[in-house]
């Protein structure tokens, strides 16, 4: 369980964090670490759990969320052409292999 008291926040920001923790176990990550990262994410859009009273509120920020496509740029355009090549094939023939498997199934 993360530390600190998770009464502070509100019911939306309690949904992101388990949809975004879900999403991280999907791609492997251990439980714990999972929902570390799904609350440090939903504290960095909204900047923590909303208190009451008059003043608080801010605008959120939505740029942790748009980072998905950023991150695999800089590591494709360090492999060469036939290497991206090659994987692209790869790809394709996993999808064709899928597919058939599916209709078959």
């Amino acid at each position: 369980m993360a530390r600190g008291d998770k009464s502070a926040y509100t019911d939306k920001q309690i949904r992101q964090a388990e949809h975004i923790e879900e999403s991280y176990e999907e791609q492997g990550v251990s439980g714990e670490e999972a929902e570390r990262r799904a609350w440090s994410t939903v504290n960095k859009l909204s900047g923590g759990g909303k208190k009451s009273g008059s003043g608080r509120g801010h605008a959120v920020n939505k740029e942790p969320a748009k980072t998905g496509g950023k991150k695999g740029g800089a590591a494709s355009a360090a492999r060469s052409p036939e290497e991206r090549s090659a994987s692209a094939k790869k790809a394709a023939a996993t999808r064709k292999r899928n597919a058939e498997a599916k209709k078959a199934a």
